[in-house]
Parts: C-alpha cells; structure tokens; sequence
C-alpha cells in the first residue's frame, strides 16, 4: 500500500530545522511512505542537501506564505491561501496526498481544515484527540481545545469518535469510554454532561460513566471525552506536572556524591522511566470529524516529537479512520435518531 502525506514543512516555532529530520527518518523507517514536503522550496533542497538525503518518495511542494503561530484563524482562512499549511491541505482535497501533518497554528489549522476538508455528515464538531500514557497502556482523550462550550450532543459525538479511534488504532474492538467530570455520582457535572451520558447509554458505544481527573492516568477507560476547555487545561496541568517532577529528580539526583553515583545506578530504570512519559512519543493530535485525516503535531515539537506525528498520520492512514468514523455515525443515525443533527437544524 503506498500512503502518501503532505507535510507543512514551514509549520511550528522551528519550521524546517524539525520537519526536514523527521520526514528524513520517516522515509528511512517505512517503505511504503512517500511525502510532499510543502515551503519554501529553496529552503527545502538547502536543508535536504546539508543532510545529504535524495529519495524517489520524497517531492516538493513550493509554497509562498507561512502562517505565523500567533496569527488569528480568520485572517489565515482570507489571508494566507497561499501558504504551506493551505496547500498542504490542499493536496489533501485533492487526493494527491492521503492526510496532511502540521505543527502550526492550531486554531488556523483546524479552521482551515474545515474550511477546506469539510465535515464528515452527521459531525458538525470536529474534536482534537491524541493519546496519553496510562498504567494500563495509553487513553484516547478529546476534546483537546477547538471546542469551548461544547453542548451535550457534541461531547456524545466526541466519545463515538474517539471510540472508533480507539478501535482502528488499536485493534481493540470495544474501547471502553467515560466522560470526564467532577465526580463519578449520577448528580454531579452540569446539563451538559449528563445529557451526553443519556445519549451514550441509548448507543452500542462501551459507556462506562463519568471518570475524575485521577482517573485519566489509571487507565480505568480507553477513552476520555471531554469540553475542548476542560481538556486542553488537563492536558496542559499533566504536561506541567511531569516537568516538576523531571526538575525535582534532577535536583535530587544532583545533591551531591553520592546522589550522584546512586542517579549512575538508577539510570536504566530512569531511562525507562522517562521513555515511557516521554510526551514526545504522544505527539500527533487527530482532528476527528474531518472528511481527511489531519494530524496537529505540537508548535514546541522536536524533530523526534514531530516523526511520531508522521507515524500516527500513516496508522491513520492504513486504518481508514474517516471512513470508519462515517460508518459508525451513520449506523447511529438510523438507529437512534436525529439527535446528532440538533444543532444542524437550529
């Protein structure tokens, strides 16, 4: 199977010097991966020749503009049709490539991707997913930040395609699910979120009821469904954490002598350690929801960070996970009614 991606190679705070290394390593590591490079061209053949890197599965895609991590959706979406994150996206919609992978500015390219991609039926929400380490594995959790506010039929919506997320990427054919609240009794959470749990009990969806944010990294669910405010602001909370705690262990470790030939003792269990939290490894957001598979690496990601980006926008890929989202939505649909198309018709 050939899988072809297009890569914003202009994307993120590091633009070229990350996604050049990473797409390098990707096209070494999997045969059947071909990528469209899309920027700067003349940068592009600069940074590919210092590495001394050619492949017959690699082409580039000029683009004049580049849309700046601080820049408003709006003024992207008007603005900046001519950009590497655009055209990438393009090539998408016009099937020259399979999915897009960027690390630029989250709210222009989920803007854009819907502009351009538009919506699978039935979905008026796309949600941003991506998987976090457990005790258990790893869980899928969305939203992540594109929808503040999110009503009940949304956060149903979102626990269906994070189930089916969690089903292709995993082989795993009955993901569990909870959604994410201040508690696990029956009254706690706003209207919101009890409403989403009347919706998922009346579907085939694994529903296994409101989780606490302990919960997310106990690997009690599969799935973690959430407002795009509650879980951006988790995700941000987790990422912190283990930056306090990577602090205090070196700090500890750094003491003095001795601390020092116990961290030299500890190192394998240290590196494993921090192999398995390592944030990087968990890079590649999903946009659900999309007609397309769009993968939002993080703006911060280093050229390991941003090839696992890669290598989730190839699993996604090779397992259909639009089509999949369509079938089960659709299946829903007829099943249940029109109770996801409320907002459609407001």
């Amino acid at each position: 199977m050939k899988i072809t991606l297009s890569i914003d190679a202009m994307g993120g705070d590091q633009g070229v010097s990350v996604t050049v290394p990473a797409v390098i390593e990707a096209l070494k590591r999997f045969n059947d991966l071909h990528i469209i490079l899309v920027g700067d061209e003349t940068r592009l053949h600069q940074a590919l020749s210092d590495a001394q890197f050619s492949s017959e599965r690699l082409s580039i895609h000029h683009a004049e503009q580049v849309v700046e991590m601080d820049e408003s959706p709006s003024n992207a979406l008007r603005n900046k049709k001519q950009s590497s994150m655009r055209l990438a996206l393009n090539l998408v919609k016009q099937n020259e490539a399979q999915a897009c992978v960027s690390a630029g500015n989250t709210g222009a390219l989920m803007a854009t991707a819907k502009f351009v991609l538009k919506t699978l039926p039935g979905i008026y929400r796309p949600a941003i997913c991506t998987s976090m380490p457990t005790v258990k594995g790893h869980v899928y959790m969305l939203d992540l930040g594109a929808n503040v506010g999110a009503d009940g039929e949304s956060l149903a919506q979102f626990a269906i395609m994070g189930s089916v997320l969690a089903s292709s990427l995993d082989n795993n054919p009955n993901p569990s699910v909870g959604l994410l609240n201040i508690g696990e009794e029956e009254m706690k959470g706003h209207d919101r979120i009890k409403l989403a749990q009347q919706i998922l009990r009346q579907t085939s969806v694994n529903y296994q009821g409101y989780v606490e944010g302990d919960d997310i990294y106990q690997g009690k669910v599969d799935v973690v469904a959430c407002d795009g405010f509650d879980g951006n602001i988790a995700l941000k909370a987790s990422e912190g954490v283990a930056k306090m705690i990577s602090f205090y262990l070196k700090q500890a470790f750094s003491r003095n002598v001795l601390t020092k030939l116990i961290a030299l003792i500890a190192m394998p269990v240290l590196k494993a350690f921090k192999e398995k939290v390592d944030p990087r490894r968990y890079n590649g957001a999903s946009f659900l929801g999309l007609q397309k598979i769009v993968i939002k690496s993080h703006g911060g990601a280093d050229s390991f960070a941003f090839f696992h980006a890669i290598k989730q926008a190839r699993l996604a890929v090779i397992n259909n996970v639009p089509a999949r989202i369509e079938s089960k939505v659709s299946e829903l649909l007829a099943s249940q009614g029109e109770w996801m198309h409320k907002e459609e018709q407001a």
